[in-house]
């Protein structure tokens, strides 16, 4: 065998060799990309679905943006209403809060008015009250005195009434000894001479009339004390009203009592009362004449 067959064949079997090698690694290499390619498909459908579902959360996140935002919106203007009548309400409070201030004020000056003037007030009231006890005091003091002279008054008057009910005693024994008198001297001719003697005085003797017709006096009962018998009138000295007057206590068209005045004074007078037909009141009439 020549040498260029020899290495004819060599070439050969190194050829062969070579496509051997080569066929097997093309079938490795189609086996890998085939296996690649259908891995390639099955990551590009999964990258088909994973996009799908990339673009319905998408999707879905826009609705739910949408809808977020038109509740957003919806918030927002129910809120921007609210502000807006809150901010009318602030207003309007802060209007209020205002004239309440001025009001305050007002009302503070006026208190204040109101504190000074009732100090003033309450110190005049004490001054009045402490005038009033001055008063008070001098009344009881004047009533005590004026007790005490009514029942001295009344001593006496007990005792005028002892001695005009002596002199009436001792006058009639006077008349029946001028009778017997007269009786004794009328045979032979004589007269007894007569003498004069105290007068009677009663002490409720009426009031001599003065000439020219009734005096006519007019009043009222002003104070009635019945425990001493004896009652005020409104007229006095003025009036013409003198002591030993006697006054016709009536009501109405009834006759109630006789008033004989003891004490006059010019605007009112005191007396005892006489002839009680019914206990006298405050405002009873009296006059001089029936």
């Amino acid at each position: 065998m020549s040498n260029l067959t020899k290495t004819l064949i060599i070439l050969s079997a190194v050829l062969a060799i070579f496509l051997c090698g080569t066929v097997v690694t093309y079938v490795t290499n189609a086996d890998n990309y085939k296996q690649l390619n259908a891995k390639m498909k099955a990551d590009m459908n999964a990258s088909q679905k994973s996009e799908e579902n990339s673009l319905k959360q998408l999707n879905d996140e826009k609705e739910r943006k949408q809808l977020m935002e038109q509740e957003l919106n919806k918030t927002i203007s129910t809120l921007q209403a609210d502000n807006a009548t809150l901010k009318t309400s602030l207003e309007n409070a802060e209007r209020e809060k205002a004239q309440l201030l001025q009001k305050v004020a007002t009302s503070a000056s006026a208190v204040e008015g109101l504190t000074k003037t009732n100090e003033q007030q309450g110190n005049l009231l004490t001054e009045k009250l402490a005038e009033l006890k001055k008063v008070e005091a001098q009344q009881i003091k004047d009533q005590k005195e004026l007790n005490e002279t009514t029942a001295k008054l009344i001593e006496k008057m007990a005792i005028i009434d002892t001695m005009d009910a002596k002199i009436k005693r001792l006058l009639e024994e006077k008349t029946d000894l001028q009778g017997n008198l007269d009786k004794t001297l009328m045979p032979v001719g004589k007269e007894a001479s007569a003498q004069p003697v105290t007068p009677n005085k009663s002490f409720a003797q009426p009031v001599e009339t003065p000439a020219g017709g009734d005096i006519g006096l007019k009043g009222l009962v002003t104070a009635v004390d019945m425990k001493n018998s004896m009652a005020s009138i409104s007229i006095g000295a003025a009036d013409g009203v003198k002591q030993n007057m006697k006054f016709h206590v009536t009501r109405g068209n009834e006759f109630i009592c006789d008033l004989i005045i003891l004490d006059v004074e010019s605007e009112e007078a005191v007396g005892i009362l006489d002839l009680v037909q019914q206990q006298p009141n405050v405002g009873d009439n009296i006059s001089t004449n029936l």
